[in-house]
């Protein structure tokens, strides 16, 4: 990509029996998007159809392409790389289903294909169903598992953000009794190294780290627990001694709220929920009134990785599936730091 050119950003189809269809023609409606980047669905022109006339949006064009070069990148058109996956079978919206998991499957590792081949430069994911692919045979927990597994990569986690909020996980995707023996002096220095380079990657300069500990208060010196004393300090010294400006272990129920008044660039929790739940407070706004989320905000990114992945930060909503009313923030917020990647590398 040459300087101020506008990347090339493939987005995924997500679950086609979720909002993800939706909430991608309700993103690609903005025309500021087109002004940043060239958006190119990885998917099936048909879930796009309907969709199309759920949302009603009877001007929209949908061009469906066999490659990237074929793409127009004009607002009012979305381009599709088509993958023909729903051509003459079933599937309800709102279900999950083996035929939808399958095909959401296909267009994940499709969008990883033309990016490490370079036809592309960066990725954005929409939400896939892990009951539906693994249905389908694919046995994997989420999108990160299968872009480690697809690009070869040992060392990733996955980082949350919202607005000035950021997380990074020593693990994701296992038990909480498992995620208790995850927690190793050499799993969080790594953690620690790449939620740096994270930070370096969209332009923050010497950014700030504070590391949750495991324990209420930190273990309070070993009175309920030892893993801050014996893997997460020993961590957090190391990665000092290689210059890194890292704190910690800080108690879990205080390090959120300084983070979100500014006095870390990132958060490195110790296991999925940890990092989830306050992510998610902010970003996930409901009106009781309207009896509607006025707010579903917050990007899900997999560092470590040798092409840029960038996602929405919520599931598949199959309960509002088809009814038109899903939010599209995620998606934009998602496909705003994929361009901000794109443009730093």
């Amino acid at each position: 990509m040459q300087k101020n050119e506008r990347p090339i950003v493939a987005i995924t189809l997500g679950d086609p029996a979720s909002i993800g269809p939706e909430i991608t023609l309700k993103a690609l409606n903005h025309k500021e998007i087109y002004d940043k980047c060239k958006p190119l669905v990885v998917g099936d022109a048909l879930a796009l159809g309907r969709a199309k006339e759920i949302l009603n949006l009877k001007d929209l064009q949908i061009n469906s392409i066999s490659c990237a070069d074929e793409g127009l990148f004009v607002h009012g058109v979305i381009d599709v790389l088509h993958m023909n996956l729903l051509e003459g079978v079933d599937y309800e919206l709102g279900r999950v289903s083996k035929i939808a998991g399958d095909a959401s499957y296909q267009y994940v590792v499709k969008a990883i294909q033309i990016a490490m081949d370079k036809e592309v430069d960066a990725t954005v994911t929409n939400a896939i169903n892990k009951e539906a692919i693994n249905l389908a045979g694919h046995k994997f927990n989420g999108h990160t598992e299968i872009y480690a597994q697809q690009t070869n990569t040992s060392k990733y986690t996955m980082m949350l953000c919202h607005e000035n909020l950021r997380v990074v996980h020593v693990s994701t995707h296992v038990s909480l009794r498992e995620a208790c023996d995850l927690v190793k002096q050499k799993r969080v220095l790594e953690v620690i190294e790449l939620a740096n380079k994270a930070c370096m990657d969209i332009g923050i300069k010497n950014p700030k780290i504070g590391v949750a500990g495991l324990n209420p208060h930190s273990g309070e010196n070993g009175l309920f627990g030892r893993e801050e004393i014996e893997e997460i300090t020993p961590a957090i010294e190391e990665a000092k001694a290689k210059g890194l400006n890292v704190e910690g272990p800080v108690p879990p129920d205080t390090v959120f709220s300084k983070a979100r008044g500014g006095w870390y660039d990132i958060v490195v929790a110790m296991y999925h929920d940890q990092g989830h739940i306050p992510l998610k407070v902010v970003g996930f706004v409901y009106d009781p009134k309207e009896q509607k989320w006025t707010s579903v905000a917050g990007v899900n990114i997999t560092l470590g990785l040798p092409i840029i992945r960038t996602s929405v930060d919520h599931g598949t909503a199959f309960d509002q599936a088809g009814k038109g009313s899903a939010n599209e923030l995620s998606l934009l917020n998602a496909i705003e730091y994929a361009i901000n990647f794109a443009q730093q590398k």
